[in-house]
């Protein structure tokens, strides 16, 4: 009997340990989670759908301040785990891989000034006298589920510093969105809350600086740091990438092991489930005529890529940054193509920036056809990169 349970096991599970191996396979499902959200989204049982990840949470209570629905629960709660693995992976790179130095450190810098600066400014243009200038922030942000997600289906065919690079400039523009929506997108920032943020992390960092090697102590801190930052009207999950510079180094790698299937294959799949359930506008040829649209589209298809190549070309020749070994200038514009995938930060900029239902659905429109346009074409131009270098007698990058 238990050689039969075994057999059985081994017959079930080998395929989908064989596939979470692959290094397509993140790419893969978030796709599958996204077709799948948004065909149901807009069946005549959409309505059960969407209202299922606005289910209310009983988590607030006069004393205690939660996310209070499934959908913030996911967005604010179970993305500071993603956030944290490539937090560690970001810092890891900065003391001992391919961003050790200045230079190398230098280039996602002035790469996601490039990335947030000529997108707002192409919005800008184009919504100048439309009553709708104020949302320049929406195709300031790179989604980084997405954007990396597109990169894996690349495979080997896909540099490890192209990957490391295209998420050190993620997490810096999310940053800067983040920035953006604190300074510009929020009514009040709690300063009391955001104080005692500032605090459990000197307390992080000093626990690191003590030694203290045992995980627990962080990370119960790290609850608090999130806690605090979800109620000072910051973004919540800056908390994973703080508590990611806090830990122990020689405990990172262990730690992202543990991570990554659960991260990977459980909370990105339901936040591509959840932030995909779009419901298509009856008549969408009128939204995609908005100047809304139009600054949407610009700002994430052709000021993105422009900006991060641009900024990024400026930033070597001033001698400021330098390039990753095994990395071109074609890789960069294709990073930059990839980078025009907003969607999850550019979304919830949109909600802020736009108070009328109709504008919050041309912005989300907008952005679904940037985003696609954007990793269709940044997978098609990386991988006839590869298949250019591959054919001149050169191992597939």
């Amino acid at each position: 009997m238990n050689k039969l349970t075994h057999a059985i096991r081994r017959r079930l599970l080998s395929p989908l340990h064989t596939f979470i191996q692959d290094s397509r396979a993140i790419g893969i499902t978030l796709l599958g989670c996204t077709f799948i959200s948004m065909l149901w989204s807009n069946t005549r049982w959409g309505h059960f759908y969407t209202g299922f990840w606005e289910t209310a949470l009983p988590l607030s209570s006069g004393m205690l301040h939660l996310p209070h629905s499934l959908l913030h629960m996911i967005n604010d709660g179970a993305m500071a785990l993603f956030f944290l693995l490539v937090g560690m992976e970001i810092r890891r790179e900065l003391l001992q891989g391919e961003l050790n130095d200045r230079r190398k450190a230098g280039l996602p810098a002035f790469a996601a000034l490039g990335g947030m600066l000529l997108p707002a400014c192409f919005y800008f243009l184009c919504n100048t006298g439309s009553g709708y200038a104020g949302g320049w922030g929406v195709p300031m942000a790179t989604d980084i589920a997405f954007s990396l997600g597109i990169l894996s289906l690349l495979g080997r065919r896909a540099p490890l510093q192209l990957r490391v690079l295209l998420t050190a400039l993620a997490i810096i523009d999310d940053l800067g969105a983040i920035v953006a929506i604190a300074l510009f997108y929020t009514d009040t920032i709690h300063m009391g809350y955001l104080l005692g943020a500032a605090g459990i992390f000197i307390l992080l960092l000093a626990l690191n600086r003590l030694k203290l090697k045992p995980l627990l102590p962080y990370f119960l801190l790290g609850i608090l740091l999130w806690y605090c930052l979800f109620n000072s009207g910051v973004h919540a999950t800056l908390a994973g990438v703080l508590l990611a510079f806090a830990l122990p180094l020689d405990r990172i790698a262990h730690l992202e092991h543990r991570l990554h299937i659960p991260v990977n294959f459980i909370v990105l799949p339901l936040f591509a489930l959840a932030n995909t359930a779009i419901v298509l506008p009856a008549d969408p040829a009128a939204a995609l005529q908005s100047p809304v649209n139009y600054g949407i589209l610009a700002g994430l298809i052709l000021g993105k890529p422009l900006g991060i190549t641009l900024f990024s070309y400026l930033a070597v020749k001033l001698r400021l940054a330098g390039l990753p070994g095994g990395l071109d200038w074609r890789h960069v514009l294709g990073m930059g193509l990839l980078a025009g995938i907003g969607f999850t930060m550019s979304i919830f900029i949109a909600l802020l920036a736009f108070s009328e239902g109709p504008v919050q659905t041309t912005a989300k429109l907008g952005i679904l056809i940037a985003s696609a346009v954007s990793g269709i074409a940044g997978y098609v131009f990386l991988y006839r990169k590869s298949v250019a270098s591959s054919s001149a007698g050169k191992e597939p990058e």
